[in-house]
């Protein structure tokens, strides 16, 4: 029988077993890496401001960006130049890139490897229509000989590591990822990282940790990375000892709680992870956040950063009427003038959960 997360978490010979392990960290091809807790790649949210805020907490042992086009990045457009920007203090970093062209990718992972870049990271699990749509993320890994001749290509191209981001397959009736997993590791690839869930579930239900564990299984030799539902210090503990995965990507459990890879630092480390941080540290996260974007993005950050707020409010406890606010804000004097209020009426908050996952209708939140 299955213990719970809160059942391994009671369990200290878990933890220390655990504590080991990562005081050897982790190889991914020729990557040493000191943490088996990795930043996992989120559409429109893993940019550089939020990588850097995030790593200055501590406890991240790889972080990824936002998915990027890889034609539309060799063709040098904006956007795509601005989703690979980075930092000194923004490593180890992997950039993720899709297509459905072997030689573009394979060409924008070249192009990635002269710029210094130390890894390359595949994306045939977003869910995402207009990337699906393309013949890219989720879609590409329901081709299977097509998808390893991408990444064979890739991985003759460059020599630095190449991962694949995958999910358990495209519906239920079609799991495709313990086979793929097998086939993609014969090509030469590095690391698989496999969120938990179909194509069809998008980031609905609740994740599939036997199915993680069948892709564990299906692999001879290279480290498979567990995503999905790693939402506290007890689920990445549980993701790691319930399905044999040798690291743990968390997306919008990291969102939800910045604090995360921090608290389970301090977990392994014999310390209580329950710990809050103080009202001037949950405070000088979101001013350092918003000022790390305004230093890359310039005034366009404070559109940029609404859409941050939704998931941060409940755990900064930020008061609904001034989450509001900061969701509508024009600059940087009234995001300073907000920030001095949520200071005032700290923890007048009567929710405590996060606005982001609240049904809410479509479209810009002026018009909700």
């Amino acid at each position: 029988m299955l213990m719970s997360g809160q059942q391994l978490m009671s369990d200290e010979s878990v933890l220390v077993e655990l504590a080991v392990e990562e005081t050897r960290g982790i190889q991914i091809g020729s990557r040493s890496l000191t943490s088996r807790y990795f930043l996992a790649p989120l559409a429109g949210y893993t940019q550089l401001a939020f990588r850097r805020v995030l790593r200055e907490l501590g406890g991240i042992g790889l972080a990824t960006t936002d998915l990027v086009h890889a034609r539309l990045l060799l063709e040098g457009k904006r956007q795509s130049l601005q989703l690979i920007e980075t930092h000194p203090a923004d490593q180890p970093l992997s950039v993720q890139l899709f297509g459905n062209d072997s030689e573009t990718v394979a060409a924008a992972a070249r192009w990635l490897e002269d710029r210094g870049y130390g890894g390359i990271d595949i994306n045939m699990g977003c869910p995402m229509s207009k990337v699906h749509g393309q013949g890219g993320g989720a879609k590409l890994a329901c081709q299977t000989t097509a998808a390893c001749d991408l990444v064979g290509r890739v991985v003759e191209a460059v020599h630095v590591p190449v991962t694949v981001k995958m999910r358990l397959g495209w519906d239920r009736e079609h799991i495709t990822a313990p086979q793929l997993a097998a086939d993609l590791e014969a090509v030469g690839t590095a690391a698989i990282t496999v969120h938990g869930r179909t194509r069809q579930q998008g980031f609905g239900g609740t994740v599939n940790r036997e199915g993680i564990r069948s892709v564990v299984e299906a692999v001879k030799s290279i480290p498979v990375i567990g995503n999905g539902d790693v939402r506290t210090v007890e689920d990445a503990i549980a993701m790691r000892q319930l399905t044999g995965c040798d690291a743990v990507a968390i997306g919008r459990g990291a969102m939800l709680d910045p604090w995360i890879f921090a608290r389970i630092q301090r977990a392994l480390d014999g310390q209580t992870s329950d710990w809050e941080p103080t009202v001037n540290e949950q405070l000088g996260f979101l001013r350092r956040h918003f000022a790390l974007m305004h230093e890359q993005h310039g005034d366009r950050a404070c559109v940029l950063f609404r859409k941050f707020v939704a998931w941060y409010g409940a755990r900064l406890g930020i008061p609904e009427d001034l989450e509001t606010r900061l969701r509508l804000f024009e600059s940087c004097g009234e995001f300073d003038s907000i920030c001095t209020q949520i200071e005032q009426r700290h923890g007048e908050r009567k929710s405590d959960i996060a606005t982001a996952l609240v049904r809410v209708p479509n479209g810009p939140v002026e018009l909700w």
